[in-house]
């Protein structure tokens, strides 16, 4: 199941991914990015860091490494990834994550 029309008519990320791999549709408030990324094609996220960010698995998998620890997340699974701690991950074709960030500038929304 897709995300609803009227969370997928919120404004779209400007990410350095093409839209035929992942799609976005962004809530953004002075306190923080709240994000929902539809993934299309498998993709490889490489490590990296940045303020905290919390999630959850609506559909598919994700294995996701953080610091030295890799776990997958399935559909129902949330994870929490502290600030400044270095994360990357394995993301499969058709999978929907939400994901909250406490950086409300963490991404660009595209014009």
């Amino acid at each position: 199941m897709s995300f609803p029309k009227f969370i997928t008519d919120f404004p779209g990320l400007d990410l350095p991914f093409p839209e035929d791999i992942v799609q976005t549709a962004v809530i953004r408030s002075d306190h923080g990015l709240v994000a929902f990324f539809t993934f299309l094609k498998g993709m490889e996220l490489p490590m990296h860091s940045h303020g905290a960010q919390w999630g959850t698995v609506i559909e598919g998998e994700i294995e996701l490494t953080i610091g030295d620890e890799i776990k997958t997340y399935r559909t129902g699974d949330s994870y929490s990834i502290p600030a400044g701690a270095d994360h990357g991950a394995t993301i499969q074709a058709g999978t929907r994550v939400i994901d909250v960030f406490e950086e409300p500038d963490r991404y660009p929304i595209k014009d």
